[in-house]
């Protein structure tokens, strides 16, 4: 019925080509590009035409996306692999340092504080010289950045030097920091910078857009290194970055993540860390009953319990934050002593995990990368204590004391260990918050639940006539990607669990775990990263997710902002002025009058405010004085012309000619010279002798087309100068500004600016979920408000934030109840809108849009004509 296509449109184009060809057969063939001619001469002309033509179509691959993919994959691997290194040789150097001073309690408590206090204040006096926008995670910032806002310095060649050394230092303390957040980052300036150095071969690399697409993929590179979890680092960080994903992009982030994720794994093999590519903490769980059906509610209370926890530690990090900024006495104090903060901080946590100390009550011992193998461990503590039938006696005995059990040790680990990372990762260092929730609270917990469900079925749960034990490590894995799913808000974090096993028997209690949790944690609290994001006032827009329902009645017109500035069609240039000292609007809108208001489109601030400069130029103003001046003298300038006569007898030695007196034209309006207003011979023109005496390069041959062109520029560019010396300062400050003041009576021409003939429009009646999904798939910051073509007002991002958080009482939005705008969506136009439509339609028709001129304007408009 529609037809179908019976060749491939390629096929079809090269047959047709080739039939255009056979039919030509007897045309002469094309000449070599004019870039390759001089390389066709010589003996070695054809070796140097195929060594150009081979430099350009290596160029031209450099261009293709994987071969950039690979590069950003392959620098990502070596950096993650080189700093993993050096963080594990860090903290190889402090437990040297604490184990070779065992002899004196008071040296290893001082080398087991001052070791991370050093690294610490180096991490954040380095970063704040070099590169202060590289503290934090970063991924708050590449959110607001793939949104299309434009951040200074974060994705700079210094600021990812600040970033991978500080990162270093920070996580080599061995604080509850994080690394996955700033890999994010890193990857993302990676691909920034090579996407510049890259531009040399050739300016596909300068389009924004394919920049855009290459960060959602380095996004995902960031994640897929650092946890050797390729899928789990594409899902993550579109989940954290994107609101909408363009479906174009996912092979770019799974192409990018697999091969860093790869190079990352056969690193540790080169390094003889691993025999074989294995995932990054294996887990060695029974595969033919991991878990029994009666074991889900305990799966769901972790899920349930880790969302409340979520919520509470990202309300413990933002009210940290927030008191410190309050305290007006502590953060100017603060602000002067930029490092005692990380100091301060650093001390107390060393303090609390000194393992003689308090720390023998929470594994202080242990690393991060430690504790997480202990945590996942399939055996159970509780039943069978720790005893010589542990693979990993050594790493485990640190759960152990003997004036308490297991589930002491755990409950306090996982208390200390909450609001120290809550605190830690409020530190001005680069430092992410991923990984200590997901191992020390999460897994911990998970853990402790596990323990206990196997105190309380001892033998295990009976299913008919078999018993199998119950696997707390099992629990820790659900409890880890349930926590760190409900702090960042996102699923995810199940599919990197499974990559960072490398065992998926847990996939339904894991799945239920993290639902729930993101089911609790977003009806209570943002997410991490959107409390970062408010907390630095980036902007942002927030999702439409629980306890938004209400929001779907409310329309645009309920939140717009009425009373705003416009420029019409027939506007004076002390209109612009007024405009531009009244708002702060970068866009302004075009109507057609302030009667109708129809909307003709937008204009840039930066374009008004070039009109107005134009107009007040002082080019414009010597432009119009001299008029004035050659108006007044007249009788002497009657032709608008300086007559002189050029002599070149003593430059070139060669008998004079007679000179012909040719006219000296103004430089901006020339009046066509006649013989006979010529001044008679031997009469006196004091103007041409003052001039005459400034220009003598005639030339006594007649010049050729190139130089007569090039000397008449010469000559008018220095009249332009004589009459700027003559005439610039006749003009008092009182008569600048008379003049001023009658320039900005002018009407203002439009033909020179740029307008946008089509800016974003809503109509009234849009609602507010559509509204925040144009708003988050297209990046815009703005939208017009229009009602049958007219403008009644305009919606930003702040009025659209505002009125998803419920917070609608700001300065200028009107505000009224939700369902206030409700209206029956039956209703049709009525016939006076009809009638008023077209009747604004017809008079739109005779004013139409400035635009500007082109070179055949008049020629297209006799041609339409």
């Amino acid at each position: 019925m529609y037809g179908r296509y019976t060749q491939d449109l390629g096929t079809f184009a090269k047959d047709e080509a080739a039939r255009l060809r056979l039919q030509e057969g007897d045309t002469p063939r094309p000449r070599r590009p004019s870039e390759l001619l001089e390389y066709t001469q010589g003996r070695c002309a054809p070796c140097r035409v195929c060594a150009l033509q081979c430099q350009r179509f290596l160029i031209s691959k450099v261009g293709e996306d994987w071969v950039f993919l690979i590069l950003l994959g392959l620098v990502m691997a070596l950096v993650s692999w080189a700093m993993d290194f050096a963080i594990a040789t860090c903290l190889q150097a402090q437990k040297w340092m604490y184990g070779g001073l065992d002899t004196n309690v008071l040296l290893q408590y001082m080398a087991w504080v001052t070791y991370p206090t050093v690294l610490i204040t180096f991490s954040a006096g380095f970063t704040q010289i070099l590169a202060p926008q590289a503290v934090g995670s970063g991924i708050p910032e590449m959110k607001t950045i793939l949104r299309g806002v434009v951040l200074k310095e974060y994705l700079t060649l210094k600021t990812f030097v600040a970033k991978v050394i500080g990162l270093t230092c920070a996580l080599g303390s061995g604080m509850p920091l994080g690394k996955e957040g700033p890999f994010v980052h890193i990857a993302s300036m990676c691909a920034a910078l090579l996407s510049r150095f890259l531009s040399l071969f050739g300016g596909f690399y300068e389009n924004e857009a394919r920049n855009t697409e290459m960060l959602a993929a380095a996004c995902a590179v960031g994640v897929g290194c650092c946890f050797a979890a390729p899928i789990g680092g594409v899902l993550f960080s579109i989940e954290v970055t994107s609101t909408f994903f363009a479906v174009r992009n996912y092979w770019r982030g799974f192409f990018a993540a697999t091969f860093s994720a790869f190079i990352f794994r056969v690193l540790a093999v080169w390094n003889k860390d691993e025999e074989t590519i294995t995932a990054l903490f294996k887990t060695r769980f029974r595969l033919d009953f991991p878990f029994d059906l009666q074991e889900l509610p305990a799966f769901a209370v972790i899920g349930i319990a880790s969302g409340f926890g979520g919520a509470l530690f990202v309300y413990l990090n933002r009210k940290i934050v927030q008191f410190m900024r309050r305290q007006k006495t502590i953060n100017r104090f603060l602000m002067k002593k930029r490092l005692l903060f990380p100091a301060l901080v650093t001390l107390i946590i060393s303090t609390l995990t000194f393992p003689p100390g308090f720390g023998q009550f929470m594994a202080g011992k242990l690393t991060q990368k430690d504790t997480l193998v202990t945590l996942f461990d399939n055996q159970t503590w509780a039943k069978q204590g720790l005893n010589d039938e542990f693979e990993y006696l050594g790493i485990l005995e640190a759960w152990h004391h003997p004036r308490s059990n297991v589930f002491v040790t755990l409950v306090v680990f996982i208390l200390m260990k909450f609001w120290m990372s809550a605190l830690a990762t409020t530190i001005p260092v680069p430092c992410g918050a991923f990984m200590p929730v997901f191992v020390i609270a999460g897994a911990a917990f998970g853990r402790l639940v596990g323990e206990s469900m196997a105190a309380w079925f001892p033998d295990g749960i009976h299913t008919d006539s078999n018993t199998y034990r119950i696997v707390p490590g099992g629990y820790a894995v659900v409890g880890a990607a349930a926590l760190s799913g409900a702090v960042t808000h996102t699923v995810s974090t199940a599919v990197i669990v499974f990559e960072l096993t490398g065992q998926i028997s847990h996939i339904l209690p894991v799945m239920i775990a993290v639902i729930l949790a993101n089911a609790v944690a977003q009806s209570l609290q943002p997410s991490l990263y959107d409390s970062i994001i408010r907390i630095k006032k980036l902007p942002y827009l927030p999702e439409l997710g629980w306890g938004h329902q209400e929001k779907y009645n409310v329309r645009v017109e309920d939140i717009m902002v009425r009373d705003i500035r416009y420029v019409t069609l027939n506007c004076k240039y002390r209109d612009l002025q007024q405009v531009l000292h009244s708002t702060k609007m970068k866009n302004l809108p075009l109507v057609e009058s302030a009667e109708s208001m129809i909307l003709l489109g937008s204009i840039e601030r930066a374009q008004v405010g070039a009109l107005l400069s134009n107009q007040l130029s002082p080019q414009r103003r010597l432009l119009t004085l001299r008029q004035k001046v050659l108006s007044e003298d007249g009788h002497r300038l009657s032709d608008s012309s300086i007559r002189f006569q050029i002599s070149t007898e003593a430059s070139s030695g060669i008998p004079a000619r007679p000179a012909l007196r040719k006219p000296l034209k103004p430089a901006l309006k020339r009046v066509p010279s006649s013989p006979a207003d010529s001044p008679p011979a031997g009469a006196t023109d004091h103007t041409g002798i003052a001039l005459k005496s400034l220009f003598c390069a005639n030339p006594s041959t007649e010049p050729t087309e190139a130089q007569g062109t090039a000397y008449h520029k010469a000559k008018r560019v220095r009249i332009s100068i004589v009459e700027e010396m003559i005439l610039g300062d006749k003009m008092t400050p009182a008569e600048i500004l008379e003049w001023e003041e009658q320039q900005l009576d002018q009407l203002v021409d439009f033909s020179s600016a740029k307008i946008d003939p089509a800016p974003f429009q809503l109509v009234e009646h849009t609602s507010l979920h559509k509204t925040h999904t144009i708003f988050s798939l297209l990046g815009l910051d703005h939208a017009f408000v229009t009602s049958i073509g007219r403008l009644v007002g305009m919606v930003s991002l702040k009025e659209l934030r505002k009125a998803i958080e419920g917070s609608l009482t700001a300065k200028g939005v009107k505000v009224r109840p939700p369902l206030a705008s409700f209206r029956d969506s039956t209703a049709s136009t009525s016939d006076a809108d009809t009638t008023a439509l077209r009747q604004l339609w017809d008079r739109h028709q005779h004013h139409p849009m400035p635009r500007e001129a082109s070179p055949g304007g008049d020629d297209d408009d006799e041609a339409s004509k």
